[in-house]
Formats: C-alpha cells, structure tokens, sequence
C-alpha cells in the first residue's frame, strides 16, 4: 500500500494568524501557500504552480496520480456545486507534462454519478488531455485502520486513492449546511466508503480522524466561482459569487485556513478546521503561514 501518510504539525496557541505575504519578485524561499487571483482557471494554475516550481515539484516521471474533484452533485459549472472543469483539464495536462504515467479523476458522488460526471463536465474535459475518468465501485474499498482515532477506529477508503504515488485534491469553496464551509479535507469524503451518513454526527472529530491518515500531497481549492448559500447542493446562480481566485499548498489544512478569507469566515466558525489544528495535523504553523498573493488583473 503506497499512501499511509500522516503529516505532523505544530499546534498554534491561539488560532489567530500572523500570515507573512510575500512580494511577487522575492524568490529567496518558497511560500507555504500561493493566493492568485484575476484570471482563468489554466492561467490561475499555471501562475500558482510557477511559484512552487512547476507541477514537477510535486509529480515525478511514472507515478500514477489521483486527481480528486468534487463531483458529487448534478448541477452544471456555472452553479458552484462542482470543481470547475477548466481547472481539472489544466491539473491533468499539467501532470502529464511533469511525466505522470496515468492520472485518474473519480468521486463517490451524491446524485447519480453518471449525470454528474457528464453534467459538471468534468469527465469530459478530463477525458480530452488523456485522464481516466472511473465510476467508483463497491468492491474497491479497503478499510482503513485508524489507530489513535476518537471516535473511528477504521473506515473504508477507495482503493485507487490509497494505491496511487501522488494526490492532488481540487476542492470547490462553497457554502455547506452542516459545517458552514465546504473545502479540501470537506472533498476527502469523495474517497470514503462506507455509511457516510454516520459520519454526521459528532462531524468534526469523525471527519479529522479519517483525513489525519489520507493527506493529499497537493491542494488546489477551486475559488473561481463561490457559492455562497444554500451548499452543498446549490441550484440558483444568484447565490454564486465570481473570485476568479485559487489556492494551492501542499498542506491540506492551510489551503483550507486561507480559503475561510473567501467567505469571511473564522476558523472558530468552522469546526472540522478547529479541530485539524487542534490535533497538530497541519504542515505550517497557521500563526506564521508564509502566502505568496498574485493579483494577475
């Protein structure tokens, strides 16, 4: 099994940040996290990724790669329901060109995954720069153990998630009803099996237990288009919000810390995130998180 990866942090006394913007031309060391914003979905990756060193920082030559959208719903781009299919097309071609052997994109989606496949258009975009588009099957889960979980002691994870060499998870930022926000470690129950609905109550500690042992080694939250209430499921442009913006970190955990400024949010407000810093899973001390903000307007 290739992905048993746990990322250890340092817990932050107070969970208000000191983040350090960093000048667009300073080149001394690389950022913890990039914010660009003003442009489309390719230009916002590519100017993010240039930051990091280009995709083949993060990709070698002949790994298998997951890329990770949410597809769960079926609703077309302009709602914000699902990752923006522009931007997943520009992540698989991006990958390929760092020298991936196959990229995958799959979810385990709420309404029917064949129409959201097709309707978000996601699979379709993906499908032309060569990934693997794959319908989630129910034989191909594995448990997980969670040994030093509070509530979960083991779960069902997607075999190909577990098995590939690289993940990059694409999150949408939108509105959820549960947990006021959805984003990066949220788009992690793409991979989980099992009685997802239990996982409603006590969300937050169950939540933080499963994604402490499947970090993704890469996080680019999808801010184009917000949704801004009414999440997850959304269906009314008026509650969509045009950003044009996108974050990318290789820690989870401080993606989505950046990610709350989309909707004016506290990380006291978001409780799966409290409870992430809580546990020291994040990479980056929040406190002093290094941001490379890019204005491409």
């Amino acid at each position: 099994m290739k992905r048993r990866t746990f990322l250890k942090g340092t817990l932050a006394a107070s969970f208000i940040p000191t983040v350090i913007t960093r000048n667009l031309h300073a080149q001394d060391q690389v950022p913890h996290a990039v914010w660009v914003e003003n442009a489309e979905p390719e230009q916002l990756l590519n100017e993010s990724l240039k930051v990091f060193g280009g995709m083949s920082a993060f990709i070698s030559p002949g790994e298998v790669v997951v890329v990770k959208p949410n597809i769960g719903w079926d609703r077309a781009p302009q709602f914000a329901a699902t990752t923006n299919p522009d931007l997943i097309k520009a992540i698989v071609r991006s990958c390929y060109e760092a020298g991936a052997k196959k990229v995958l994109v799959f979810d385990h989606t709420c309404n029917n995954p064949r129409r959201c496949y097709k309707n978000s258009k996601i699979a379709e975009l993906a499908e032309s720069v060569d990934a693997e588009v794959i319908q989630v099957r129910k034989n191909r889960y594995e448990n997980l153990t969670i040994a030093d979980g509070k509530l979960i002691d083991q779960w069902p994870i997607y075999q190909d998630y577990l098995e590939a060499d690289k993940i990059i998870n694409v999150p949408i930022a939108k509105h959820h009803s549960l947990c006021r926000v959805t984003l990066g470690m949220k788009n992690l129950m793409g991979v989980m099996g099992g009685n997802r609905g239990s996982l409603h109550s006590d969300f937050d500690i169950k939540l933080i237990d499963i994604v402490s042992k499947i970090m993704p080694d890469l996080t680019i939250i999808d801010g184009y288009r917000i949704l801004t209430s009414n999440g997850p499921v959304g269906g009314n442009v008026d509650d969509v919000v045009l950003k044009r913006t996108l974050i990318v970190s290789p820690c989870l955990v401080s993606a989505d810390y950046l990610a709350l400024d989309l909707f004016n949010l506290d990380v006291k407000e978001v409780g799966y995130l409290k409870e992430a810093l809580a546990r020291g899973i994040s990479k980056y001390d929040v406190k002093r998180l290094q941001v490379q903000r890019i204005n491409l307007a």
